[in-house]
């Protein structure tokens, strides 16, 4: 059993408490940033004449081999070691003689796990909002081709008013752009080296942390020490926005299933995007989709997972935070895979404009329209209100939509109706004539898009 902290020990750790303790199993996933982190740490020692320039050549070159040697299949990261730390330093010293045990000079596992994670994340944050900004420009594309398609919009899980197809897609828009906003703030506010703040007190050794940071690309290193080695609150604050991420492809995921039903037939997704059953042969199963939705709740299980864990530890660092790691990595897979998958099923579905269209003209969602064309003609709404009421009933009952009833059927109910009704309640009209910021019309949403246009090119990993 490889260890890095046997002298104090007279007896050997029994064999279920050392593998309960190993991490080496899942941990094995930080080797790049294990040995990156050692690279630099080993720079900073040379330049600050803790080590000798021979000996910083010798260990990064022998760092540089171990990564090597992994990437190529040549060097296994095998369990006999109990973390990624020992497997590295333990392979060093076996390549490069006793110079390789002075790469733990002025470190502990605790600063050193930290910024192993960190880095980690740090890198997986960056392709999330790559998939998140791709989503972007497949919604931004479909608002721009759908600007005319007309659909019902709903409350309540009824038809409530017509909109657009655009104005739809447009509402998922905001919620992956807050996303990415989320994750470029998660990005600065994480963006600090905790290398070289030891086991939790610093150390006595005149390590420049602020070159390490450099060589690693933070914007500065940490300023306590005991947060330092103990902060896990970024992993936290990924893991809340990668749930958010979730809940909004869930959202979306609920409502392509619905779509996708005989009964809506508002989308078909592509076959490669389907299955089929093994019993029922008439049947396209959106199973991405419904995939999507279910795996929501294994990525919120290791947000709650890691609150759990953190609200009771005391400062410094506790062997606890070791189960930081399974749930985040399993986290960040899930999501990359959802993302990956959902877009290439949105990008390949089809709408079914005219059904669409349609189902808009159904469920009375031009009453509100009526209304605002009586307001127009001087009656107060809450009277016009009333009105429309009865004329729904009136539809209701002869199982009409308002635009059927005549002029004459229309004036029964007051004499404020005149032939311009039915260009006021058309389809078409009650959408383009909402010509607020954020309303549907064809006007303000070109204006929107532009907007989203311009927001996509001025990309915040280009600043970084």
């Amino acid at each position: 059993m490889a260890q890095l902290w046997g002298g104090r020990f007279t007896t050997e750790t029994d064999k279920k408490v050392y593998d309960f303790n190993a991490s080496i199993s899942f941990d094995k996933k930080l080797y790049q940033q294990d040995i990156e982190g050692s690279i630099a740490h080993v720079a900073m020692l040379g330049k600050q004449n803790i080590l000798k320039k021979e000996e910083v050549r010798q260990i990064i070159r022998g760092l540089a081999g171990i990564r090597e040697d992994i990437e190529n299949g040549v060097l296994e990261i095998t369990e006999e070691y109990e973390d990624i730390h020992s497997f590295v330093e333990a392979n060093l010293i076996e390549r490069i003689g006793s110079v390789g045990k002075k790469l733990h000079t002025g470190r502990s596992r605790n600063d050193q796990v930290a910024l192993d994670m960190r880095l980690y994340v740090r890198l997986e944050l960056l392709y999330i909002d790559v998939y998140v900004k791709k989503m972007l420009e497949t919604l931004l594309a479909q608002m721009e081709e759908n600007l005319d398609t007309i659909m019902p919009g709903f409350t309540h899980m009824q038809k409530a008013q017509p909109v657009t197809l655009a104005n739809h897609l447009g509402a998922y828009y905001e919620m992956f752009r807050r996303d990415r906003l989320r994750l470029k703030d998660i990005y600065d506010r994480m963006n600090y080296c905790p290398l070289g703040t030891g086991a939790l007190a610093g150390t006595t050794y005149p390590l420049d942390r602020i070159y390490t940071s450099e060589l690693l690309g933070f914007y500065g290193p940490t300023l306590n020490s005991m947060d330092s080695v103990s902060d896990r609150d970024y992993i936290i604050e990924f893991l809340s926005a990668l749930s958010l991420i979730m809940m909004h492809l869930s959202r979306f995921s609920e409502e392509i299933i619905t779509w996708n039903s005989n009964e809506y037939n508002f989308v078909e997704i592509d076959d490669a995007f389907s299955t089929g059953s093994s019993i029922m042969p008439q049947k396209k199963n959106p199973d991405i989709a419904e995939l999507v939705r279910g795996k929501t709740g294994r990525v919120y299980g290791s947000l709650v997972s890691m609150l759990t864990t953190m609200k009771g530890l005391p400062l410094a660092y506790n062997k606890d935070m070791q189960e930081d790691k399974e749930v985040t990595f399993d986290a960040i897979e899930t999501v990359k895979c959802c993302l990956i998958l959902f877009e290439g099923m949105l990008s390949t579905m089809k709408y079914n404009k005219d059904v669409m269209k349609q189902s808009a003209s159904g469920g009375f969602t031009n009453a509100t329209d009526v209304a605002d064309y009586l307001v127009g003609k001087g009656i107060p709404f809450r009277d016009a209100h009333t009105i429309v009421g009865k004329i729904v009933l009136l539809c209701i009952e002869r199982k009409k939509s308002i635009e059927d009833l005549t002029l004459e059927q229309f004036q029964a109910f007051s004499s404020a109706f005149e032939k311009d009704i039915y260009d006021a309640i058309s389809m078409e009209s009650c959408v383009n004539r909402r010509q607020t910021l954020g309303a549907p019309g064809r006007k303000v949403m070109e204006i929107v898009i532009n907007a989203y246009k311009e927001d996509l090119k001025q990309d915040w990993q280009d600043e970084e």
